[in-house]
Order: structure tokens, then sequence, then C-alpha cells
């Protein structure tokens, strides 16, 4: 039997390897908590946001810091796929799992991509948010270097406030 792993089920399995198992050989799915909205608006938001610089071959004001360094990603529908939910950047192993995950935006140094991921939170950042989300971003650097489409990936995380 093939499993499908994102970064979210493999979160599962590090939080809860029960809940993990549960779901991947009996289809129990542990219960969801509330969703809201509002990061999932946001993120929208901010993909336009950027994908409006992208247009224009300029990066948001805010990466002018990162300016002349890199570029926003300029390959639309390339794009489109990687942050697709539904077909993401994908590898299949020998045994037919798939890894997949979705991004949220990236940007361009030389060869070398750099994925930004949008987080919203409703209060200031912690000196360690970075490190909550380092799994998700080795996923999406493992995937990408499975699936590089002649990229490399430049191994770079920042946080900033909106």
């Amino acid at each position: 039997m093939a499993y499908k792993f994102s970064p979210s089920s493999l979160s599962l399995l590090k939080d809860c390897p029960r809940c993990f198992w549960l779901q991947f050989n009996k289809n129990i799915k542990r219960p969801s908590g509330i969703f809201p909205s509002l990061p999932s608006g946001m993120d929208k938001i901010l993909k336009e946001h950027f994908d409006s610089f992208m247009e224009k071959g300029e990066l948001p004001p805010e990466l002018k810091e990162l300016n002349g360094e890199v570029k926003l990603f300029d390959e639309k529908e390339l794009l489109k796929e990687w942050r697709s939910n539904f077909k993401g950047i994908q590898w299949t192993d020998k045994k037919g799992n798939i890894f997949k995950g979705a991004v949220d935006n990236l940007l361009k140094k030389g060869k070398k991509l750099i994925v930004l991921d949008y987080k919203t939170r409703g209060y200031e950042l912690k000196e360690d948010t970075a490190e909550h989300y380092k799994d998700q971003l080795d996923i999406y650097n493992f995937l990408f270097r499975k699936d590089s489409k002649s990229f490399s990936l430049f191994n770079y995380s920042f946080t900033t406030n909106f």
C-alpha cells in the first residue's frame, strides 16, 4: 500500500504517532479543531500582493532589503502548480509513496530557489517561531532537491511582521 505524505501529515506523525497510524492504516482521522478563516484569507491576500509585484518585476516593500540579491519567482504556471494543494511539488519513492507539499511563494537567487511560507498570527512573533516551521521547510527542501526542474534550493529563512 502506497501512502501520501505532506508536511501536515508528517507533523501529525511527530505530534501523535498513534493518530498517524490510525489515519494511514485504518482511515480514522484525528478530530480537527476549529479552523479560523482569517489565515486562509490572509494567505490569498498575501499571494495576490506578492504576485502584483512579481508582475512588475519588483520586490514588495517587505523584501526591499533583499533588492538586487533576489527576485520573485516569475514562472507563473509552475508556481501555480507548486502552490496547488492538490498537485504541489511531489516526489514518489520506489515503493510508490508520494511526498508532497504546496508552497506559498518562491524567490530566485540565480538558479537557486528560496521558499517563502506565509504565517498568520494574532499575536507578536516569538523568538523561536521559525523553529516551529523548520520541519515544513526541510520537507520543501527535500522535495525541491528531488524534483528541481533545473533549480536548486537555497537554505535561507526569515521572519517578518506584515
